[in-house]
């Protein structure tokens, strides 16, 4: 039951709950945040260039007494990052603003751009050993197989989303099939459509004495999903750290099969509008999902 870490392709291995700061944008407040991850006991912290909060996570970190080779940090280059030398570039960057010599997780944020030349950056800093692992973000199954195939290193983790109104079982199927360790964003779609007072989820909940956030985590990573749940409050962090005492049966697991709604509820790569708004982010760097 208590299967806290996943073994990525490559033999690292990394905790299958961490802690992600979009939105986190305040950096005092987020330093503060991850400083209570920290104390918490989460060791994976998700950030990315893109949230303008890396020098916050770094110095977190840096100022917890806790060893740097124990913690797994990921961070991600946007789409304005794409390109072989942009990357490269980024990567620096990256580094420089969180204070280390290498990255744990480097992931193309987004399916757009020259990801292709990005991707040949990120192969060459991960043969050079300055990422341990490198992965995607966002990329839909036909682009996830077109990059397998086509790449001379696979990549080791999507971080898609994923939720009990977007379980996306197909995608998960075909990322097994390839060793891609899948990885939810925003695991409770900011409690979108009543998630969080369900009476599907609240039943299950009350059933095992838990809440339902800790169920919708627990389902996520009984189906091998790594989570990277945020919250800014304390009480909460250590509530969706609780989630290893206990284990949903399968006919919990069939329930919440049924709120499938098969379709994006907070990101759609696919679909125009938001291609534009991702783009215009560029612009003016006000998103409610990256």
């Amino acid at each position: 039951m208590d299967k806290r870490s996943i073994k990525l392709s490559n033999g690292v291995e990394t905790p299958m709950e961490g802690f992600g700061v979009f939105q986190v944008s305040d950096l005092k407040m987020c330093e503060q945040a991850v400083s209570d991850a920290i104390a918490t006991g989460y060791r994976l912290i998700d950030t990315a260039s893109s949230y303008k909060n890396e020098t916050a996570v770094g110095a977190a970190i840096r100022k917890s007494g806790v060893p740097r080779e124990d913690f797994f940090v990921t961070s991600k280059a946007f789409i304005n990052e794409m390109g072989y030398e942009q990357t490269k570039a980024a990567f620096g960057r990256t580094l420089d603003n969180l204070g280390f010599d290498y990255l744990d997780l480097y992931l193309v944020h987004m399916p757009f751009g020259d990801y292709y030349g990005a991707w040949r950056a990120m192969e060459e800093l991960y043969k050079e050993g300055r990422i341990r692992a490198i992965g995607v973000s966002n990329f839909q199954s036909d682009r996830i197989i077109d990059l397998c195939y086509t790449a001379d290193i696979k990549p080791m983790v999507n971080q898609l989303e994923l939720h009990p109104f977007y379980q996306r079982e197909e995608e998960l199927a075909i990322l097994r099939k390839y060793g891609i360790v899948p990885q939810a964003w925003a695991p409770f779609a900011e409690g979108m459509n009543g998630m969080f007072t369900h009476p599907v989820l609240k039943s299950i909940a009350e059933e095992h004495g838990k809440t339902v956030a800790q169920v919708i985590l627990r389902w996520n990573v009984q189906r091998g999903v790594s989570i990277i749940p945020k919250s800014v409050h304390r009480n909460r962090m250590e509530e969706n750290l609780a989630i290893w005492d206990f284990e949903l049966s399968a006919e919990d697991m069939r329930r919440i099969a049924t709120l499938d709604l098969a379709r994006p509820q907070m990101l759609d790569p696919r679909k125009p509008s938001e291609v534009h708004r991702l783009f215009n982010y560029l612009e003016n760097p006000v998103l409610t999902s990256l």
